[in-house]
């Protein structure tokens, strides 16, 4: 006899629609920008990222010179994810960042833009302009000094593969790219 667990089809289902979705971040973007539909019975599910975290292209430079003017008046720096709302990995370096141990480093040391390289073929002069190289794979982060100075940038695809890592890979590049405070050590997360 075979008992049906009703929502372990769903589940399974939309599992597996997750890992489509992060695998497409290997290859290239999707042809269009068209969210796919929920799942019909979504009352028990975790809930799936599908958010808009990269604004239209067209806004980068503009979100940029703004974040400048920022970190120059609150002393923080400035880092720029370069990325596309169709890239899981994206998504799950999102979430990262929003996380309780993440959030409150991020807040207090950054101002974030995040840079929309639409289907790999928008905002490329501002990836090579901080020397992001986007065929080695998104997301990937620069950071710049609050003058707007390069600082660091990820050249080898260092967070493209996102999901398989941990909350605190991001904890870790926070801590060691924030801006020097006077008596915290270089190890303090929160300080």
């Amino acid at each position: 006899m075979i008992v049906e667990v009703p929502h372990l089809k769903t589940f399974k289902l939309v599992a597996l629609g997750g890992l489509l979705a992060i695998a497409a971040c290997k290859s290239t973007p999707p042809a269009t920008n068209v969210p796919a539909s929920p799942p019909a019975n979504t009352a028990a599910m975790p809930a799936i990222p599908n958010r808009v975290i990269y604004p239209d292209s067209a806004q980068a430079s503009a979100d940029l010179s703004a974040a400048l003017r920022t970190a120059a008046a609150t002393h923080k720096r400035v880092l720029l994810d370069f990325g596309g709302n169709w890239c899981g990995d994206c998504q799950v370096l999102d979430i990262y960042f929003h996380d309780a141990k993440n959030l409150p480093i991020l807040e207090s040391n950054f101002v974030v833009v995040h840079v929309n390289i639409g289907h790999l073929d928008a905002n490329e002069d501002i990836a090579n302009r901080y020397e992001v190289p986007l065929k080695k794979g998104v997301p990937a982060l620069a950071v710049l000094s609050p003058q707007g100075k390069l600082l660091y940038s990820q050249k080898s695809g260092e967070f493209e593969a996102m999901r398989r890592m941990e909350s605190s890979s991001v904890t870790n590049f926070l801590v060691q790219w924030r801006p020097a405070k006077a008596g915290c050590s270089t190890v303090m997360v929160n300080c």
